[in-house]
């Protein structure tokens, strides 16, 4: 991803849906004015969700999802239409789009009552309107367009952007914990699992969000950061550092500094901090053999000690004592059924949006999965849970229970 690139996870995600040759494809490529997807009169053209990320104006950045055909057959249809349902998980506007000269089917309305199901704001697009002696009056829910004349395209752009804009407003990483002028000093190390050349994306964001809270960021390698308090002349409002060097960050920051983790201030930008601290407890009433599922929302070239797969079963061993059997789930696979694990851990789940993030922790929370992430279960295991959660209000209660 290009430094000036908005990161897939804060752009609005726009899924269309519908039947095969409903005209799906034919629709994304007239509302983006690109030919982002292969259009064939041959049933199932797309077999897979494909991802564009984009400028839609007036929208600004947004994330286009075309879905195979809901109706697809077969064992791979099968695996197609569950691809297409996992992209609902992801969705903040939905379009349903149905051939106009067949009109709504059964198949259609499953669609709908998933769009209900999910909370989504969504519009229908009856597509083909130009195959139709007369054009039907449009609702506030449905639309009828011509991809292939691009009849009321730019009506379904505004109808698009209406819906987006009806979204909740995104919280903030960390800029809304600081004042104009405030210092925050961001430990990174700098190792073989780091990108070569670069940040990687939480850093970047967490650095970005601090700029816009016209505060300071300064950025310092865990060896350097005694050396550099002492040299700043003002205490920081806040130290942010990488989990894995939570304990060496805190044996060095001042008490009456504040001190948290990019994961774990992730976890509260994604919506989901509060059970994450409930969910950390969860490992200290663990049993031998009990499964633990390690999710991470991105796929990366892993190194020898990666922190998800070798680091974290390492330190959890070394503090409860136990021997777990751990499963590892990386990107966009996450398990419908959570029912044989006693514990979920997550990243920080920078490269999923909000929606998505939610959606996991729904899942888990119907089966009764206590679910934490990387941050808030490394600092607990360290004992400076307390202290890692202290900048947020709205946690004093769970603070002082820790």
């Amino acid at each position: 991803m290009s430094l000036n690139e908005t990161p897939s996870s804060h752009r609005v995600h726009i899924g269309f849906f519908g039947k095969r040759n409903a005209g799906k494809s034919s629709v994304v490529n007239a509302v983006t004015g690109q030919k982002l997807s292969v259009v064939s009169p041959v049933k199932g053209t797309t077999t897979d969700p494909v991802y564009k990320a984009m400028e839609l104006l007036p929208l600004g950045p947004v994330m286009i999802i075309d879905t195979p055909g809901y109706d697809d057959e077969g064992e791979l249809g099968t695996l197609r239409v569950e691809k297409a349902r996992q992209v609902l998980n992801k969705t903040d506007v939905a379009i349903l789009v149905i051939d106009a000269a067949v009109g709504k089917t059964s198949q259609d309305e499953e669609i709908l009552g998933l769009f209900a199901e999910k909370g989504l704001n969504y519009v229908v697009v009856y597509n083909k309107a130009d195959l139709l002696a007369e054009k039907q009056p449009d609702s506030d829910r449905e639309i009828y367009v011509s991809a292939e004349t691009r009849f009321n395209i730019e009506k379904l752009k505004e109808k698009i952007g209406t819906l987006a804009a009806t979204e909740e407003p995104r919280l903030q990483i960390v800029g809304d914990l600081l004042a104009p002028g405030d210092f925050a000093v961001l430990v990174i190390p700098i190792d073989k699992a780091a990108p070569k050349g670069r940040l990687i994306l939480p850093q970047q964001q967490t650095i970005r969000d601090i700029l816009e809270a016209d505060a300071t960021a300064i950025v310092v390698k865990e060896d350097a950061l005694a050396a550099t308090l002492a040299a700043l002349g003002q205490k920081p409002k806040i130290v942010i550092t990488d989990s894995q060097v939570f304990a060496r960050v805190a044996a060095v920051t001042p008490d009456d500094v504040f001190l948290t983790s990019f994961s774990i201030l992730f976890a509260r930008f994604k919506g989901n901090l509060a059970a994450a601290v409930e969910g950390a407890r969860a490992l200290d009433e663990l049993s031998d053999g009990d499964a633990i599922l390690i999710a991470e929302g991105c796929t990366h070239h892993r190194q020898c000690d990666d922190i998800g797969t070798v680091k974290l079963p390492r330190w959890i061993r070394e503090y409860t004592k136990k021997d777990f059997n751990f499963v590892f789930t990386s990107g966009t696979e996450f398990p419908p059924d959570l029912s044989r694990f006693k514990l979920i851990i997550h990243c920080g789940a920078c490269m999923l949006n909000e929606r998505e993030m939610r959606h996991r922790q729904k899942v888990a929370g119907l089966q009764a999965v206590p679910m934490t992430n990387y941050g808030v279960i490394i600092s607990h295991m360290q004992g400076i849970l307390s202290r890692s959660i202290r900048v947020f209000p709205s946690l004093e209660p769970a603070d002082r229970q820790c």
